[in-house]
């Protein structure tokens, strides 16, 4: 309860110092036109629309007028106004005009929050207790971004400007820190310098490219999941990337779903690529008489679906068009629910601690218990659901927190919270109940009394996307990865060009033992292909020479600790095979 006071607390300060933004800006820019600033994670941000152009390096003034401004503002009284008054006061400005009519229309009350002289504004609350009570230090600005109004790309481009704000400036210079780390961990940075991926104009906006190295990654990865699913009884299936537009008519996509691809014509009938995969294995199941006997059925495929992201939301590997999902639908009976969940979270505590995430949390999404309206499904069956998840997370131990309202329509799930080596969260693995497409699409098996009944759909993603997924490891490992992870484990490095056959003599020898093998035969200096190899991030570099030639062996430089000294073949070997294990 504290937590979440505390977090309501912050919320509300970070709101108020949106306001504190309009207000320096309204003094330094006074025809600029306001139009909304909410407070966001870490911090908050204000959009206008400026006369003339402004960028970061105004930043400056404009907090030094908001410290200026916060010792002496004091609170905020509201205010209730008749349209007529808004409107008036906020004449001229189409922005506020359009949200007055808004709420007009919606049949709400008007509020105003004013802290006289400074500012008043349009607002439904929410505010700090005492302005002058917050740390002047406790906030920045960060920077300068454009923004269309309400986020449709028909509208005007505003000005948003961006800001930072936490309980103390402490906790502000420990974000700062953590986003300079970021910044030299960015996956998009990395991606370039390693070789791993590229996004190319030419080919479109989130449609990444992967070169050798990150082709290896990523099969690395998906074979890790598809060798895990195989060992807990999931069986492959395999699905085509486009499909008839009357598919989504069943499944409900085509009225609800907005990020799909306008349809090609073939032979006169509409076909969509797919935005997600759901609707094609419901009917495989479907195409199949099934029988109590065979559940739970496991079917899990690894394949790409394609959504129209907006270009401004695009971001290198985290968000794109062309995803790739380890997508999984398990077929079950009520009473299996709960066995089933547990295989899946034991399944994502042995890949994750694989790919060393091991501080995480579990959110367990509930329906609204006070109003049961909209969601599918009867009593019994909700919370049947919903304590089969409790249970089954609870028995793990693992931090969890309930949220009610965050519930699909068709029922519970579990989102997965992982934190990365500096600190940040992100949303991976998910596991969701379904009631609504196994009645969409008239699914059923034959039960223990001979009739016919309606199986529950499991969905679960282990990864959430294959692209995501590695986007995050890059950041996580800095692009440093694990030796078992690393699209080259080891780099030869001969001294000369004649030492080029023992150099491909030791290739051989190591790659017959399974390990990925890169031999720079390049004729450069031994210290730059150190130095370049070091750069590559390569675990362990070999060094072959006259000497090494001669004693059979290898010179062994790893990529933190330097060197290593001189092994046989079979004693790198052994030392490779042991630490993969």
């Amino acid at each position: 309860m504290k937590s979440e006071e505390s977090a309501e607390k912050m919320a509300h300060t970070r709101h108020s110092l949106a306001h504190l933004l309009a207000a320096a800006v309204q003094r330094i820019y006074p025809t600029a036109k306001r139009a909304i600033g909410p407070a966001i994670e870490n911090g908050f941000y204000y959009d206008f629309e400026f006369a003339e152009p402004i960028s970061d390096k105004d930043l400056g003034k404009i907090e030094k007028e908001m410290r200026k401004t916060l010792a002496t503002w004091g609170t905020f009284t509201r205010q209730e106004k008749t349209p007529e008054e808004a409107r008036e006061y906020f004449k001229g400005n189409p922005y506020k005009l359009e949200l007055i009519d808004e709420i007009v229309g919606k049949g709400e009350g008007i509020t105003f929050y004013e802290s006289s002289p400074y500012f008043t504004d349009l607002c439904r609350g929410g505010h700090a207790d005492d302005m002058s009570a917050i740390d002047p230090d406790s906030f920045t600005l960060s920077r300068v971004a454009g923004a269309y109004w309400r986020g449709d790309e028909k509208n005007a481009m505003l000005t948003r400007i961006y800001g930072l704000a936490f309980s103390n400036k402490e906790e502000l210079d420990a974000y700062l820190t953590q986003q300079e780390e970021a910044k030299k961990r960015d996956h998009r940075k990395l991606g370039k310098e390693l070789e791993l991926f590229t996004l190319i104009d030419e080919i479109g906006p989130g449609l990444p490219l992967f070169y050798p190295n990150g082709a290896i990654l990523r099969r690395i990865v998906e074979r890790f999941i598809e060798d895990e699913q195989e060992k807990r009884g999931y069986v492959p299936i395999w699905i085509p990337h486009i499909t008839k537009g009357e598919l989504y008519k069943i499944s409900g996509h085509l009225d609800k779903y907005d990020a799909m691809y306008t349809p090609m014509k073939v032979d006169d009938e509409d076909y969509y690529l797919k935005p997600m995969n759901c609707p094609h294995f419901m009917m495989l199941y479907r195409s199949l008489p099934h029988s109590y006997k065979e559940l739970p059925l496991r079917y899990t495929c690894t394949t790409t679906n394609y959504r129209y992201e907006k270009s401004g939301e695009l971001s290198g590997l985290t968000r794109v068009r062309a995803l790739t999902q380890d997508d999984c639908h398990v077929f079950t009976t009520p009473e299996q629910i709960e066995d089933e969940i547990k295989l899946m979270l034991e399944m994502i505590d042995v890949v994750y601690k694989k790919f060393g995430l091991t501080d995480f949390w579990v959110r367990i999404s509930l329906r609204d218990s006070k109003n049961k309206e909209g969601y599918l499904g009867s009593d019994e069956v909700w919370e049947m659901s919903e304590n089969a998840l409790r249970n089954v997370v609870k028995a793990t131990g693992w931090r969890y927190e309930e949220a009610e309202k965050e519930a699909a329509f068709y029922g519970p799930k579990l989102d997965f919270m992982f934190k990365d080596a500096i600190g940040r969260q992100w949303q991976l693995s998910t596991i969701q109940l379904d009631w609504n497409l196994p009645e969409r699409f008239e699914l059923e098996y034959a039960d223990s009394a001979g009739g016919k009944t309606r199986p529950v759909v499991i969905h679960r993603a282990i990864l959430g996307s294959t692209e995501r997924f590695l986007g995050v490891m890059i950041e996580h490992f800095g692009g440093a990865f694990p030796l078992w992870l690393s699209p080259v484990q080891v780099a030869i490095l001969p001294v000369s060009e004649q030492f080029s056959d023992y150099a491909r003599e030791v290739q051989a020898e190591l790659q017959k033992a399974g390990f990925r093998v890169d031999l720079d035969s390049r004729n450069e200096s031994l210290g730059k292909k150190i130095r370049e190899g070091k750069m590559k991030k390569t675990p362990y570099l070999i060094v072959v020479g006259e000497k090494e030639i001669a004693s059979k062996t290898v010179a062994v430089e790893g990529r933190e600790g330097g060197s290593l000294g001189a092994m046989s073949i079979e004693e790198l070997i052994a030392k490779l095979t042991e630490e993969c294990a």
